[in-house]
């Protein structure tokens, strides 16, 4: 059936694919040209609030800002590359924010899901997942879409429009061994990034830093990379915030303290782990700035819900070197704002739960690690010329006096 725009769609929580629940009312505010939600009373009786800015109660929850979705319902929308692909592909009659919230489809991030129906749950699907060895075709796709060139009925499910958080790269939805995985592509940068995001990623890992799991993929000119998807346990949803919705909630900055102080707070408690993650958030925000990552935006963070609804930290995603030389991150690091400085970093390391002495230990990890990244992205296949093109900006002296000074 067509869709037809209206003034209100349904949201469901789908943790259990096969045992959708109803959530509530979402509605299009012409007023902000926002989504505010309208919880179920079933929800109210037997659910759980979706991030703290949206309680259990019989109220209608108002988006913040203008173009955006109430409390976490703003993650179920697609990212910057999907609404491209949803205006190109699907040319919805209409282009409001409840449009893409339908048309981000079946396979959103996160665990909610958006229907045409109060009563059962009727989404937007797109048919089965292409495969890896789809790869080529996907990124033959990519570069019509870019070009604004038609592209055959047949092949629109290629590439599904509401996959991740976050950026303009494109990117796809694909199956390898039965598991979902995206795969994004850099057509036109002047240095292999799938490629070099895959060597940051696995640099991180010897950091003491959880990844998300990365594989770089073969194209006829290049490479894309794919990530395993960390919102999927097996056939479960998981229930996601980023830390742009999170903090929001939570009325606080965005900032790495903040971050830790949010997990600090609502983490889980079963074997101390919020302390591990205010710690592990801590070398993250140290080797995004000694990598030169300064593209570390809220969006670039994310926290898992538990049965519990404790937040975990998930794994981290799109960290790779931004070769700006900008000199600040995007959210605060400590004292000095967002200065990109080891210093600035240690100004607030208490509120990571760390010591002075402990805070230097683990940025000397952080360090040490960073030191061998010539050698670590020759071994993951990045070319000396793409070496030498992000030497330029990670071995600067600004970056390489402060990781020096903690090689030891």
């Amino acid at each position: 059936m067509a869709y037809s725009p209206g003034e209100q769609l349904h949201l469901w929580l789908l943790t259990l694919p096969q045992e959708p629940v109803l959530v509530g009312e979402l509605r299009l505010m012409r007023s902000n040209q926002g989504v505010s939600l309208r919880y179920a009373d079933t929800w109210i009786e037997n659910g759980f609030p979706l991030s703290e800015d949206l309680p259990l109660i019989t109220q209608e929850f108002l988006p913040t800002d203008k173009g955006t979705a109430a409390g976490a319902i703003d993650d179920a929308r697609p990212d910057r590359w999907g609404e491209q692909v949803i205006r190109f592909i699907d040319k919805p009659p209409r282009l409001s924010l409840l449009e893409f919230l339908y048309f981000a489809g079946e396979d959103r991030f996160g665990a909610l899901g958006v229907s045409t129906s109060a009563t059962e749950y009727v989404p937007r699907t797109l048919g089965p997942l292409p495969t890896l060895r789809e790869a080529d075709e996907i990124h033959e796709l990519v570069q019509k879409v870019l070009a604004n060139e038609p592209i055959p009925q047949a092949r629109k499910r290629l590439i599904s429009p509401g996959v991740t958080l976050g950026g303009a790269r494109p990117k796809a939805l694909i199956d390898i061994d039965g598991e979902q995985w995206v795969i994004k592509f850099s057509p036109g940068d002047p240095a292999d990034t799938p490629l070099i995001e895959h060597a940051s990623m696995t640099l991180a890992a010897k950091a003491r830093i959880h990844v998300a799991r990365t594989m770089p993929v073969r194209l006829a000119d290049g490479h894309a990379v794919a990530i395993k998807r960390f919102d999927r346990s097996g056939k479960r949803r998981l229930h996601c915030l980023s830390a742009h919705v999170a903090l929001r909630a939570a009325a606080e900055r965005f900032g790495y303290p903040e971050l830790a102080q949010l997990l600090r707070r609502r983490g889980v408690i079963e074997k101390d782990r919020y302390l591990a993650d205010m710690r592990e958030l801590f070398r993250r925000m140290v080797f995004n700035i000694l990598i030169d990552n300064t593209d570390d935006h809220e969006k670039n963070h994310a926290l898992v819900m538990s049965d519990a609804q404790q937040y975990q930290l998930s794994p981290a995603y799109d960290v790779l070197p931004s070769g700006q030389a900008l000199g600040f991150q995007q959210m605060r690091v400590g004292e000095q704002e967002a200065d990109s400085t080891i210093e600035n970093a240690l100004s607030m390391s208490r509120l990571f739960s760390l010591t002075p002495d402990q805070a230097v230990k683990e940025i000397r990890t952080v360090a040490r690690v960073v030191d061998g990244w010539q050698a670590h992205f020759r071994s993951e296949g990045v070319s000396k010329r793409d070496i030498e093109l992000y030497a330029e900006q990670i071995d600067r002296e600004f970056l390489r006096g402060q990781r020096d000074e903690h090689v030891t």
